[in-house]
């Protein structure tokens, strides 16, 4: 599989200045001694070196926070920042992604999301954050490829909760009318993702919010900060980017 977590070793700074290195495996509360935002800004400079203009596309389920990671990310690096459903809803009008699902269907959703990836894909620097059922289909792949994409991996009772919490409204592939919000989230959640954890897979990088709270000694993914997200794909796409070029070379010498 293209997407796993690669080992979290890189060089930290106490400055911007890159005095004093350190590394993740070394210090597991880097975060609460060291400034997220110097950090973020130090690892946008390096990866952007060898990114070199190559668009990020998020993954990952509904409610994993590829907007608002997305934003941070965009900003760090000087990317435009797109949310593949907005560009959606603003093709179709303005008419929400739930009212495309009510009077189109799926299918005909899905159809128009492939176009916007096939429109995204051709231009550079840019962040755009998918819908969360966009692996499904093997043509957003050959899309996809153009630039890098990262999967955000967060445990399900984490989106459970952060779903039921602010409603489900918006989220036209959760279908129920009553009872307790997060358990019929929880059920239905599980059932997508048995539908779509092979082809998260697939991602050139995976950020698993285990994995990093783990790291970070936090006992609740949802502690962790957007900002501290946002360095770890870094992380996982300058691991990659290495990797890739480390392939090149091998078949081109």
């Amino acid at each position: 599989a293209r997407a796993r977590q690669r080992r979290l070793g890189f060089q930290l700074s106490r400055s911007c200045n890159h005095s004093q290195a350190i590394t993740v495996l070394e210090s597991g509360n880097f975060y609460a001694s060291f400034d997220e935002d110097c950090l973020l800004k130090n690892k946008a400079q390096e990866v952007a070196s060898y990114l070199n203009g190559r668009s990020i596309f998020l993954l990952g389920m509904m409610g994993s926070g590829k907007t608002t990671v997305g934003h941070v990310l965009s900003t760090a690096l000087g990317y435009s920042f797109i949310d593949s459903d907005a560009y959606v809803e603003q093709a179709m009008g303005g008419t929400s992604v739930a009212q495309i699902f009510k009077h189109h269907g799926e299918s005909f959703f899905r159809d128009h999301e492939s176009e916007a990836l096939r429109k995204l894909s051709s231009v550079p620097r840019q962040v755009v954050a998918t819908g969360g059922g966009v692996v499904v289909r093997h043509i957003n792949w050959k899309f996809m490829r153009q630039g890098i994409s990262v999967f955000l991996d967060v445990p399900l009772d984490a989106l459970a909760r952060r779903i039921a919490k602010v409603g489900t409204d918006s989220r036209p592939l959760l279908h129920f009318d009553s009872g307790d919000a997060y358990t019929k989230t929880f059920v239905e959640l599980f059932t997508l993702t048995k539908k779509r954890s092979v082809a998260y897979e697939d991602a050139d990088a995976t950020v698993s919010l285990l994995n990093l709270a783990a790291n970070l000694h936090l006992d609740d993914v949802s502690d962790i900060t957007p900002t501290a997200i946002a360095i770890e794909a870094l992380v996982q796409i300058g691991e990659f980017l290495r990797e890739e070029n480390g392939r090149a070379r091998r078949v081109h010498p």
